[in-house]
């Protein structure tokens, strides 16, 4: 790939060596960081004001992601996690409801399900390749992951939706894997979820919730509050409900700082744009892969899951990577360069099972 593409990504970042665990936890920018660091020192000195200079950051982001996945910006929520976002449609969907899933879901995007069972809402789970052919006029929602979060699996989502449109079923999709490397539209979708401490580069206790039309109307706001309110000044005492006419309606109230440094991440990644990070992230991805004879995926990834020839502990490695399901898990992203891939292509020759060993 290009040095110069490179070095005009890394230039946001403090230098690191050998992360490759965006994955787990993504790297903030130097720009979010400053302003974290900005925000603190304010509050701790009395000079913070939340309502004027925090408040506000959370509306930025929010615009930011609706702009990311296409979605109007007036049918994106904000929230804590994945988890707290997927419970807002679990809970909307009528008694008796069929959620079809993946067998190998993160547990973020099954539980808020499995918890309506006392309402008859049935969770079916198919290999992750019999997900489309599953999908039938019994099935209410398709709850499915954009990018699985072991494997690196991307779904075919355009063969998903497809398929759902015959049937009529919903789909909502967990993107916390993908958003910020993956290109990636609502449209097709009733609802994408992302958490934004992985890929988006944000503080953890950032997530969105982009919907369609007909799920939005559907779904309760559970954590209705001062921050959901239509006008936020005149909504923090009395029995008066005048809740916001978006989906700012659904947002429990924001953890500003969390929602300062999201502000940032997120005007970054417009400003470098999803294609240009695709390219990159990808291009490392494939270099690494085939350097260490491994196959390549039908939908190309930014996760790689390798078969080790034996146990490994991660962490006595000099690299950073994790662990899931007995394999080990390598992402790449804006802050990585060739050199990481060098570094990682020397340190596990040999210790991952290659494609002409298999």
């Amino acid at each position: 790939m290009d040095r110069t593409d490179e070095q005009e990504f890394t230039e946001y970042f403090e230098h690191q060596r050998g992360f490759l665990d965006t994955a787990s936890i993504g790297l903030l920018p130097k720009a979010t960081a400053a302003s974290l660091h900005i925000a603190i020192d304010n509050w701790a000195t009395g000079k913070a004001r939340w309502f004027d200079d925090w408040l506000g950051k959370t509306d930025i982001a929010r615009s930011l992601f609706a702009k990311m996945v296409g979605a109007d910006e007036q049918l994106v929520a904000t929230g804590p996690s994945t988890s707290v976002m997927v419970a807002l449609i679990a809970n909307a969907l009528p008694a008796g409801a069929r959620v079809l899933a993946p067998a190998i879901e993160f547990t973020s995007n099954l539980y808020p399900y499995l918890v309506q069972a006392d309402r008859g809402i049935e969770i079916i789970t198919v290999g992750e390749d019999d997900l489309i052919d599953a999908i039938d006029h019994s099935v209410t929602l398709v709850a499915v992951s954009a990018v699985q979060s072991a494997s690196g699996h991307v779904t075919d989502l355009e063969a998903l939706k497809q398929r759902a449109k015959r049937t009529g079923a919903m789909v909502a999709v967990d993107a916390t894997q993908a958003t910020g490397w993956l290109p990636l539209s609502i449209d097709g979708l009733d609802a994408i979820v992302s958490s934004g401490y992985k890929w988006l580069l944000s503080p953890r206790g950032t997530a969105y919730l982009a919907l369609s039309q007909r799920l939005g109307a559907m779904i309760k706001p559970l954590y209705a509050n001062w921050y959901a309110g239509d006008n936020i000044a005149n909504s923090y005492y009395g029995t008066q409900l005048h809740l916001a006419k978006s989906e700012r309606r659904l947002d429990p109230s924001p953890a500003w700082l969390s929602w300062i440094g999201a502000a940032e991440s997120l005007a970054l990644i417009d400003h470098l744009g999803i294609t240009a990070i695709y390219d990159h992230d990808i291009a490392l991805t494939t270099e690494f892969l085939t350097r260490l004879d491994q196959p390549l995926p039908e939908r190309a990834s930014a996760i790689a899951s390798l078969k080790l020839v034996k146990p490994i502990d991660p962490t006595s490695l000099p690299i950073t990577v994790s662990m899931r399901s007995g394999r080990l898990r390598i992402s790449f992203h804006l802050y990585n360069t060739a050199d990481d891939v060098e570094l990682a292509v020397k340190v596990l020759r040999g210790a991952v099972v290659s494609d002409e060993d298999r």
